[in-house]
Order: structure tokens, then C-alpha cells, then sequence
């Protein structure tokens, strides 16, 4: 019988972490073993964990998350390996809808689920609008993908030994990093029979500064899967609405020059907001007009973070680029 190992890589994770384990011991199909492992929280995440039963694997410093699913790897057995964030808890079939998925498919080595549309814990209007985005458009690439979000996803173990560990040197991005290695080994299926609710950040800030931090890296990972000859991940965004912002962004200071140059970006901005008309409707269906029109403002804010990030991450990209052009 297939045996499956569950890893919850956790910092700092109190607030969710009880609730985390009590969806993966609540599952039809529930795991061989359940490793947490503690990346030098200050809270009482490691704690939590052994209460529930889970064997804990302590980092001694704080070293992220590519570094502790590479401890929970090391320190598990399973056939498959089903990597948890913390803060997501599963359905109740989670698990058994993924190990279903592999046994259906033996060219599947990696299955991925999505978030349902609601958070784990209501924090206000910024953490719905990261809710309903992360929900529509994983929904909107469900089938076979090229990359991979390890939040709540299982993988063969002889695929993990064959593409080897994540890159303990990436905090962000690891994900996309990893997703260009595992690309043309085997089939990566995304799929809405895996779904667990996420707790995601409840500030706006946070969520421009870590839209920041994922947008820099973007270009240079990409550059580097290309030339293994892997895949691009899917888009979280239409390239349409990226471009639209990008050209906005660009045009919007002649119009210090001249009143009349404001209609450009002006048309601009509408064509982004036209760009994902399915993603309108999603969040009007789930939250109503006024919410859709603040999501739409959070959207546009966003968008402006990643073309800022994917422009810096090119200038960084350029020297790579020259040598790896001649």
C-alpha cells in the first residue's frame, strides 16, 4: 500500500496551527506520519504540534521555508510526500483525492490543490481580495500545468530524488524555482479536489512588500528554466491587465506636461480593468459591487508593485542575459 508523509514546514505559526492539524487528522485517508517541522519559532508552534501527536523537527535558526521541507524530506519515509502550509486547512478528502489523482495517473508525479474562497479566519477586505485572487486563477488553470504551488500538494517520492531538493538560498519564489526543475519529468496536475481554506495577510502593506519580493526574481528564474528547457509557470495575472498597467504607468507622466495627455493612461487603466472580465465576475458573484470595486483598487496597486519588481528583476537579469547571448 501506497504510504504518504505530511509535512508541515511552520514559523511563527500559532494562530493557525491547531486548526492546520486538526483538518489532517480529521482526513478519510489520514497520513503514515505527520512531520512539523519548527523553523525556529518564537511562539508555541512547536508545542501545538507534539500536543497533536506530530513528531516535530527543530531548525535551530530561522533558515525558511525551502530549508525546513528539505528537514521534513530528510526525516520521512512516505511513498508520497504531501507538503502543508500551515496555514491551510484541508478538507476532509484532501489526501484521499490526491493519492486517488497519482494511482489514476502513473505519469502524475505531482498534484496540486486549490484554495477555497473564503479564508480560514476572516482578518478584513485586504486578505479576502488575496482570497478570491489566489482562488479564481488557480481555478482558471485547472488540468495539467507546469508549475507548482507547494502549499498543499503531493508528490512521488522517486520524483523529489530524481529532481532533488528545494533551493535553500530563494525565501521567495522557490515555488517557480522548483516548478522549472520538475518540468518535463513528469505530468503536474492542478486539480479542485484537493481544497483546503488559507489564512492569508490581513494588511496591505505586507501584501505589496511580499508582492515585491516575488515579482524581482521572476525574470532571472525564468531565464534559467528556459535554458533548461523548462516551462513558464502559469500566470497568476493576464499578461493583457500587466501590459495595460505597465503602458499606464509609462504614459502617466505626460500628463504633467499637458491636461490632454491624461486620456491615454486614463484608457489605459480601463483596459486593465477589462483585461480579466471572468475574474470580475468572480468577485462580484462571492462579495458584491462595492467590494468588487475595492478589489479592483487593491488589483491595480498590486499590478503596479509587480511591474516595478519585474522591471528591477530585468535590470538584474541584463549581465546574464549579454553572456548568455553570445
Amino acid at each position: 500500500m501506497t504510504t504518504v508523509s505530511l509535512i508541515v514546514p511552520c514559523y511563527n505559526a500559532a494562530k493557525t496551527l491547531r486548526m492546520c492539524l486538526e483538518a489532517v487528522l480529521a482526513q478519510t485517508r489520514r497520513p503514515d506520519e505527520i512531520v512539523v517541522v519548527d523553523d525556529a519559532s518564537a511562539d508555541d508552534s512547536a508545542a501545538i504540534a507534539a500536543a497533536h501527536g506530530c513528531r516535530v523537527v527543530r531548525l535551530p535558526e530561522n533558515r525558511g521555508v525551502s530549508a525546513a521541507r528539505n528537514a521534513g524530506v530528510a526525516a520521512t519515509t512516505g511513498d508520497v510526500v504531501f507538503f502543508l502550509d500551515s496555514d491551510v486547512a484541508l478538507r476532509p478528502d484532501a489526501v484521499e483525492n490526491a493519492l486517488r489523482v497519482l494511482d489514476d495517473d502513473p505519469e502524475c508525479g505531482c498534484v496540486q490543490g486549490v484554495y477555497e474562497p473564503e479564508p480560514l479566519i476572516d482578518d478584513g477586505p485586504a486578505e479576502w481580495y488575496r482570497i478570491l485572487h489566489a482562488a479564481y486563477w488557480r481555478r482558471r488553470h485547472l488540468g495539467e500545468v507546469t508549475g507548482v504551488v507547494f502549499a498543499l500538494a503531493a508528490i512521488r517520492r522517486d520524483v523529489l530524488d530524481a529532481v532533488g531538493g528545494f533551493d535553500e538560498s530563494l525565501r521567495d519564489c522557490e515555488d517557480v524555482e522548483y516548478g522549472g526543475r520538475l518540468a518535463g519529468r513528469c505530468r503536474v496536475v492542478l486539480t479542485d479536489a484537493v481544497r483546503g481554506h488559507h489564512d492569508d495577510a490581513s494588511r496591505l502593506l505586507p501584501i505589496l512588500a511580499e508582492q515585491w519580493r516575488r515579482a524581482v526574481p521572476l525574470i532571472p528564474l525564468a531565464l534559467t528554466a528556459s535554458r533548461r528547457g523548462g516551462g513558464q509557470p502559469e500566470h497568476a495575472n493576464r499578461p493583457a491587465g500587466i501590459l495595460a498597467c505597465a503602458l499606464a504607468m509609462g504614459t502617466l507622466p505626460a500628463a504633467l506636461l499637458h491636461p490632454a495627455f491624461l486620456a491615454l493612461p486614463l484608457t489605459l487603466l480601463a483596459c486593465f480593468a477589462a483585461a480579466d472580465p471572468g475574474l470580475l465576475r468572480y468577485v462580484h458573484r462571492h462579495r458584491g459591487p462595492a467590494f468588487t470595486a475595492y478589489f479592483m483598487t487593491v488589483h491595480l496597486a498590486v499590478h503596479m508593485i509587480l511591474v516595478s519588481g519585474l522591471a528591477a528583476g530585468s535590470l538584474r537579469a541584463l549581465p546574464g542575459l549579454r553572456r548568455h547571448s553570445r
